[in-house]
């Protein structure tokens, strides 16, 4: 029998967003009633975890994420969905009831003329880099027209898998209003939707395992054998489908150019007006395009980037010792270059697909040296979101470009900033105006302390 927790828990996860809510109310009078008791926030930080209205491999809501990432101590937390901003309210308003420190962002992939013919960040795509506008601090943007226009490609973009991927699979093709959008909150279908899509159809005709098995072994070009062994879980099932129909060489994929994806200039200049952070995204050091680092960083810094991304699970978290040793060394690389144009980092896992850690180990060696960087960056992407949402003050916004004479020095007071705000004590930024300078905060900031 589950207990009232876990039955609330579990409703944090539902499509409908009033279930969700009042989930999340129950759980709080728990708190209130000292039945749940939080723990302090360690060092630890995820800032890139996918949301239900894109794909989370575990089927998480914002509010879910939220939830336990206060029940597992996390010091900022942050969310990041593919081609919309959804989420964002949802989650920094669940942020600030449970006292979390929170952030919220959008990720696309875009097209980058010079490296057109080299490969970046996105498997099998020459000239495609996925690219980041983080801090966002409303999911009511200016440029309204844009943002849909990115949801517009992405859809284009995955109907067309979908039309390529359906005559391929046979029997087991998957309508997309019917079967595909019912599986989204919010109609935002990713391919790995188009998976599940797949792998519950083909479940629904050919219920016999060995007949599934058979099904797709032929369709997937792949040992029955292997295809057994995943045949009843899902999550391994569909990134075989995914990797077989819809990367290069499958029948979903067309080699993509440019009008396929928006450019670096066009989706930077929406995070801007949004009052984000247009943030790089890298990967792993591996591509011929990242190989090329200083270069492609320079290119993404002149079209107006001023934050970077990792993930360092996929550096560090290797079994071959020799591929490890060579990722290891790529992110220390692309740290020590980050460091350099004082770029804040934003650190997480990802959780778009299904293994994939809740939090890195950040107590892990390989990780120890980089824990007060990832820290300092979350600190400022933290207090970048409550300036900005409280007047306007964000890190790149007018203010801060007339009152801090150096980047460094404008790193040093956002995560002084965002570490001393506690977020059930925002009311200390009602003493705080954009007609300040950065001293006039910190005394203010002391005095109501006090």
């Amino acid at each position: 029998m589950t207990s009232p927790r876990e039955r609330w828990e579990s409703d944090l996860n539902n499509l409908n967003a009033e279930r969700r809510r009042a989930a999340l109310d129950r759980l709080l009078s728990l708190v209130q009633q000292g039945e749940i008791v939080f723990p302090e926030p360690g060092c630890a930080v995820n800032l890139h975890c996918h949301t239900s209205f894109s794909f989370n491999g575990y089927g998480y809501s914002p509010t879910y994420f939220a939830w336990k990432a206060r029940c597992e101590g996390l010091r900022v937390a942050g969310i990041v969905d593919f081609d919309v901003l959804d989420a964002v309210d949802e989650f920094l308003e669940a942020c600030g009831r449970l006292g979390l420190r929170g952030c919220a962002g959008i990720e696309t992939r875009v097209f980058v003329p010079l490296f057109e013919t080299r490969e970046i960040s996105s498997p099998g795509e020459p000239g495609i880099s996925y690219h980041m506008g983080f801090g966002f601090t409303s999911s009511d943007v200016p440029d309204k027209a844009l943002l849909a226009e990115f949801g517009r490609i992405a859809e284009e973009r995955n109907r067309g898998v979908a039309a390529r991927v359906n005559p391929f699979l046979g029997p087991a093709a998957a309508d997309y209003e019917r079967d595909v959008l019912p599986l989204t909150p919010n109609g935002n279908a990713t391919e790995r939707h188009l998976c599940m899509a797949y792998d519950l159809k083909a479940r629904e005709i050919f219920p016999d395992g060995a007949e599934r098995t058979a099904f797709w072994a032929g369709k997937l070009a792949t040992d029955a054998g292997k295809v057994r062994a995943i045949i009843n879980d899902p999550p391994l099932l569909q990134a075989l489908i995914r990797s077989k129909t819809m990367k290069a060489g499958g029948a979903g994929y067309v080699k993509p150019s440019g009008p396929d994806f928006p450019t670096l200039e066009s989706m930077n200049a929406f995070v801007l007006e949004a009052g984000a952070i247009p943030t790089f995204a890298w990967l792993d050091g591996t591509s011929e395009g990242e190989q090329a680092i200083e270069e492609l960083l320079d290119v993404m810094l002149k079209g107006g980037v001023a934050a970077v991304n990792i993930i360092p699970d996929r550096n560090w978290n290797i079994t071959d010792p020799a591929v490890k040793k060579t990722k290891l060394d790529h992110l220390y690389r692309f740290v020590d270059l980050a460091r350099s144009h004082d770029l804040p980092i934003s650190a997480g896992t990802e959780m778009n697909a299904y293994g994939q850690r809740f939090v890195d180990d950040f107590d892990a060696p390989e990780l120890r040296p980089l824990t007060p960087l990832f820290l300092e960056g979350a600190h400022i992407f933290y207090a970048h979101t409550i300036l900005q949402a409280h007047a306007g003050m964000g890190y790149l916004s007018d203010w801060a470009k007339r009152s801090f004479a150096s980047v460094k020095e404008k790193n040093a007071f956002f995560k002084h900033i965002g570490e001393v705000v506690d977020p059930l004590r925002k009311e200390i930024l009602s003493a705080i105006g954009p007609h300040m300078t950065p001293r006039d905060i910190e005394a203010a900031k002391c005095q109501r302390r006090r």
